[in-house]
């Protein structure tokens, strides 16, 4: 049952701190936010899985070898449901609770290779699977607010929601750990585990860009690819694999 014992008990989440959602409450959340989304294609145009089957494959492909990994602690039980955001304009990607993801067009185009891409699409899923979404959610919106959403009691707070996922500005903490399993996630993989380091250098190489909010907040970017780069060298990560031709195919896919 959703919310049971939720004021008796708290939980602990995987990111260290305490949660007071369960498991079944974070994917009841985020089932409702994707159906928020998925209603409204103004601001969301978000690409017909079967009209654009190929670039879903290929990210699938990415979402997949992240899960496979061994290290997402709800691989099972979150949906880790992809969606593809047409929005060249939009540099960037973001996972409510429960795993959706969503990553734009803009982001797509904008980066270089695979690599990258699994970086942040790690760096992303790390935040709902790491339980970090449901936190800050409840910190910006309330308690009462969420539980009424978990209940179906409050659609414009939903709606709310939705519209803010882009702009959920994350606490140095999290931002960091979720830097940290970026690596974790793609260091068993085949994938150079550095990955998200390299979307940081890019940003800072050119420097004009509207940079998404998890590249933006605290701690600078400049300390931020230290630390990945640290984690895969203590991790002793040895994939290597880029895939920058390869990546040209996801591209060429979209629209």
């Amino acid at each position: 049952m959703f919310l049971s014992g939720i004021i008796a008990i708290q939980s602990c989440s995987e990111g260290g701190g305490i949660n007071i959602f369960s498991i079944e409450d974070d994917k009841a959340l985020g089932d409702q936010i994707a159906a928020e989304i998925a209603g409204d294609p103004v601001n969301y145009p978000i690409l017909d899985s079967v009209d654009y089957a190929d670039a879903y494959a290929f990210v699938y492909d990415i979402r997949d070898r992240i899960l496979e990994s061994g290290m997402v602690f709800h691989k099972d039980d979150f949906k880790w449901q992809v969606r593809i955001i047409d929005q060249d304009s939009v540099i960037n990607a973001f996972c409510t609770p429960g795993g959706y993801i969503y990553v734009y067009t803009g982001l797509i185009r904008y980066l270089e290779n695979e690599a990258q891409l699994a970086g942040v699409l790690g760096h992303e899923m790390a935040h709902a699977d790491l339980r970090h979404s449901t936190d800050q959610l409840t910190q910006a919106y309330g308690i009462s607010i969420l539980l009424d959403i978990v209940l179906g009691d409050d659609q414009n707070a939903i709606t709310d929601i939705a519209a803010s996922l882009t702009q959920l500005a994350f606490s140095r903490g999290d931002e960091s750990q979720a830097d940290e399993y970026s690596v974790i996630y793609l260091c068993p993989t085949e994938y150079e585990a550095s990955g998200a380091a390299g979307f940081f250098e890019k940003i800072e190489a050119e420097g004009d860009i509207q940079i998404p909010e998890f590249l933006s907040t605290h701690p600078n970017p400049d300390n931020r690819i230290d630390a990945i780069y640290a984690k895969s060298s203590e991790l002793s990560c040895s994939g290597d694999q880029t895939y920058d031709a390869r990546y040209q195919e996801l591209i060429d896919a979209l629209p």
